[in-house]
């Protein structure tokens, strides 16, 4: 594996290395101003393939897209629109000729088409609210899209209605059931609404009809839980329509419904009270295979495949005893075998699985792979790891010639210096391997010794691998003279279920285990790292580890900074929106098993903190709530702790604009520094 990730790090630098000019090592000003690549289509004839590149505007405070070509062999690459506007989700037409795509360009978010051999897009759609979720038929005769709506009305009526309340002198809103707000929107009781509608024009048909739920799910729900029966005259979707119960319901299902409306859907996943998603059907539109979890109210189980003898046939589970969580799925031309995407031991690899049998056999093992399609004989899928981000890559259904076809960043990358990333493992809680990466600081020499910083993933049940971040991103640590170390502890993802399963129940006592065993193992395994200047970081569950750390390993580190952490697991519950979560986790409501959220509380061992830590947090965040970063820094300041507070008023569980990025960057590394750096 090291020598892998070595050959990553060389190879990139030396494809490039031509246009170097003095590099210098990886800041967060390279890291927003990455070109950031997304979404790839296959054209229908095999030879093209549209996506999305991302630039930043940092005048303008945000990210700009618009679509690109780049032929399958890399050769030829074009830029295909070039408004001020936002243009994304392309989408081929079934001839080839032309791209459907979502464009803010006449004010709000519509479809419109423009042709690959160039000339001025023209409107499709001209309805009155924003869509989203473009999905085109197979037979390119319909278009399938989401618009927010008021169940039971128009997209004109909800419009007529929504202007009618923007009258209104009262501000006050009035909830009868949650969610009342939901990630880091407040809920007005629109719902998001699969439409089709010819694509030659004609009316956009609600397939929801009355429905009081979400197709495709929020928050993040897309064109992949979307899908065209194959005769052409149905629409599946994903919708989870779970009435009082939705704040804790993880029954996500697949519905069917007519495409002209003329019935309500039908609901074709009730048997599964857990969550049903990514609709897919074979080439020969014999088989609908798509993703279930088994277990309900948890959301981080292991997803299997399914494949469905269509339309009315039975159900099986394809390779029951391959032990990974299946996140896309793409089929083989011959419908004989399906390409999927899982994380690995610290990788996103890409399987193949061969329907009539099982067998599994890896792709692709090397980095975080995504959005796998067919281009002929070849699969066309995305690539990024801890040496670079996001690419366009093309192999050989057998995996043996992977190359990249697009070269994004080609010309940032060859004036920047990373640090090598490097896995190791260790002996963890239970006497369970457990892994870990380490990203060297930029030139290192094994003579000196380096401060380290300690990053503790999310989820929890998460992975800190090897892929390209754009907010814990190890590199930025590494540019500024540290070492970066990483542990996939008990309860994180790639590394079978019942690791991932090790969690509930125990937030603070395995985790914690293998934190304290992996620094003490990287620490050995690397003597060029300091054990006395260690700052340790984490955001949502790293940010409640980070506050468990403060009162149970109270003399680990110089420093700490929680991001977006609980203090109170107990006012947690009741403060955040996705209540399976918690309920899932703790082994049921705080009410009803009281113990479950004291027996790792951080807020009981406050009376330990003694170590100097900087808050974080944003005022759109409905997951782990703003009052919980000001309980911490309210703690630290009464017990007299050096402690600092940097909120963002304007950002939600992630920090997304990219100036707020840039100070969140200097305003971390310059409290390690503070802590870690000085004599």
């Amino acid at each position: 594996m090291r020598r892998v990730l070595a050959t990553i790090v060389v190879s990139l630098v030396t494809c490039v290395s031509v246009m170097a000019e003095e590099p210098h090592p990886f800041t967060v000003h390279d890291l927003v101003a990455m070109n950031r690549i997304s979404d790839p289509q296959v054209s229908p004839d095999g030879k093209w393939v549209a996506y999305v590149l991302r630039t930043t505007d940092l005048d303008a405070n945000k990210g700009r897209t618009d679509l690109w070509l780049v032929s399958i062999d890399g050769a030829t690459s074009r830029r295909l629109t070039s408004h001020d506007a936002a243009d994304n989700n392309p989408r081929w037409s079934a001839d080839g000729k032309s791209i459907l795509f979502i464009s803010t360009r006449s004010g709000s978010s519509q479809v419109w088409r423009i042709s690959v051999s160039g000339g001025e897009a023209e409107p499709v759609t001209k309805l009155p609210l924003d869509v989203s979720s473009l999905v085109v038929s197979p037979n390119g005769k319909h278009l399938a899209f989401s618009m927010e709506v008021f169940p039971g009305s128009s997209a004109e009526d909800t419009q007529k209605r929504l202007d009618e309340q923007a009258k209104r002198k009262a501000t006050g809103k009035v909830y009868d059931k949650l969610f009342f707000r939901h990630w880091d929107t407040w809920k007005d009781g629109r719902r998001n609404h699969v439409f089709v509608m010819p694509v030659g024009g004609g009316d956009a048909l609600d397939m929801m009809k009355d429905m009081d739920a979400d197709g495709p799910s929020k928050p993040f729900g897309g064109p992949e839980e979307i899908a065209f029966t194959p005769d052409g005259k149905g629409l599946v979707f994903c919708a989870r329509y779970e009435g009082h119960s939705e704040a804790w319901s993880t029954n996500l299902d697949l519905w069917l419904a007519p495409l002209d409306a003329s019935s309500m859907p039908v609901r074709l996943t009730e048997s599964n009270k857990a969550l049903d998603t990514s609709p897919v059907f074979s080439p020969d539109g014999k088989t609908l295979a798509y993703l279930a979890m088994s277990r309900p109210g948890y959301e981080a189980d292991r997803k299997r495949i399914i494949l469905r003898e269509w339309p009315n046939g039975t159900d099986r589970v394809l390779a029951e005893s391959w032990d990974h969580s299946a996140d896309e799925l793409c089929w083989s031309a011959d419908g004989k075998m399906l390409f999927v995407g899982a994380e690995h031991v610290g990788q996103k690899a890409l399987f193949a699985i061969d329907v009539a049998t099982g067998k599994d056999r890896m792709v692709v093992g090397v980095g975080a792979c995504g959005s796998p399609s067919l281009a002929g004989l070849r699969i066309i899928y995305t690539m990024h790891h801890l040496a670079g981000p996001v690419d366009i890559y093309s192999t050989s259904i057998d995996g043996g010639d992977s190359k990249s076809i697009t070269r994004a960043n080609a010309e940032r990358l060859a004036k920047i210096r990373f640090g090598e990333p490097e896995q190791f493992s260790f002996t963890g809680a239970g006497g369970d391997k457990v892994y870990g990466y380490v990203v060297k600081p930029v030139g290192l020499d094994e003579k000196k010794k380096y401060p380290v910083a300690f990053l503790i993933h999310g989820g929890p049940q998460g992975s800190f691998g090897n892929d390209f971040h754009y907010r814990w991103n190890p590199q930025t640590y590494a540019g500024a003279g540290y070492a970066a170390v990483m542990i996939d502890f008990h309860g994180s993802t790639g590394y079978g279920q019942a690791f991932c399963d090790a969690i509930r129940g125990d937030w603070g006592g395995k985790p914690l285990e293998d934190l304290q065993k992996g620094l003490a193992a990287a620490l050995k395994q690397y003597p060029w790292m300091d054990g006395n200047r260690v700052g340790a970081l984490g955001a949502s569950y790293g940010g409640y580890m980070i506050n468990w750390i403060a009162g149970n390993w109270p003399d680990g580190f110089k420093c700490l900074v929680c991001h977006d952490g609980n203090i109170d697991e107990r006012m947690a519950y009741y403060d955040t929106e996705e209540l399976w979560f918690p309920e899932w986790d703790h082994h049921g409501t705080p009410w009803d098993n009281p113990e479950g959220y004291a027996k790792h509380n951080p807020q009981d061992y406050v009376k330990n903190w003694k170590t100097p830590m900087l808050v974080i947090h944003g005022g759109q965040d409905f997951r782990v709530v703003e009052t919980q970063g000001m309980s911490t820094f309210t703690a630290l300041q009464r017990r007299g702790i050096p402690s600092k507070f940097l909120y963002f008023p304007d950002e939600n569980h992630w920090v997304l604009k990219p100036a707020n990025s840039i100070l969140w960057h200097e305003t971390v590394l310059g409290w390690l520094d503070e802590w870690t750096k000085k004599p």
